[in-house]
């Protein structure tokens, strides 16, 4: 076991923060996404996502307002709450749906420099931005959620943000690639392990539907793992 844990240090110490790849993810994902925006009919933007209560328009209202708010440091003292992100959303009602890409893309293209500043605190949003991305595509049966070019990224990200938010210890054997090392370890805990792909991972830390996934999981719990 000592073995072990000194892997996972080792491996999570070459995982240190990297202040520019949260802008990098971001801006990779535009450039993905915003074609497949920019050519959805109005009926697309109302199907429902993953997320509860929330059509794909919402869910890019929503990303728009979050990124705006990063760039304008404006936080009021329930920013990021339920409460929140629904009054950014009302806020938005009026708007066209070419108005809401417009802004979303504005935010994935000057956030990354806000979020960098920033020290680690606000690097969830990158990779909560790219989740949602995942979200639309899910919704819309496109092939590609949750992986993509910023899969890579998205995974580095994942491990200091899972830290940060003291998840259990995991070892992720990655199908498509590389261990990774995530979470806090625990006293008396031996480090749980994960083994298959990278997409599937990132749903097991969201917490998105794992239907028509495979994948191994030990010494962990999905419920312990969400990041969000």
């Amino acid at each position: 076991m000592a073995d072990e844990r000194d892997t996972a240090r080792d491996t999570a110490h070459d995982l240190e923060r990297d202040p520019e790849l949260p802008g990098l993810l971001l801006r990779t994902e535009r450039d993905a996404l915003l074609p497949l925006l920019r050519s959805a009919g109005d009926s697309d933007f109302a199907l429902r996502t993953a997320c509860p209560g929330w059509t794909v328009r919402h869910v890019l209202a929503h990303c728009g307002s979050v990124l705006n708010r990063v760039v304008e440091s404006r936080f009021e003292p329930d920013v990021f709450s339920p409460e929140c992100n629904d009054r950014d959303i009302a806020e938005r009602a009026g708007w066209t749906n070419a108005q809401v890409v417009d802004e979303l893309e504005q935010g994935m293209a000057e956030a990354g420099a806000a979020i960098a500043k920033a020290g680690g605190v606000l690097d969830g949003v990158a990779l909560g931005e790219w989740i949602h991305a995942g979200d639309v595509r899910e919704a819309w049966g496109l092939e590609g959620a949750y992986r993509g070019d910023g899969l890579p990224h998205a995974l580095r990200l994942l491990a200091p943000f899972a830290r940060r938010r003291k998840t259990p210890l995991l070892i992720a054997r990655l199908e498509d690639g590389g261990e990774l090392t995530i979470g806090t370890e625990q006293e008396g805990r031996a480090p749980g392990r994960y083994r298959g792909d990278g997409a599937t991972l990132i749903r097991l830390y969201a917490d998105r539907p794992l239907v028509g996934t495979r994948y191994e999981l030990e010494g962990v719990k999905e419920s312990e793992l969400s990041v969000f």
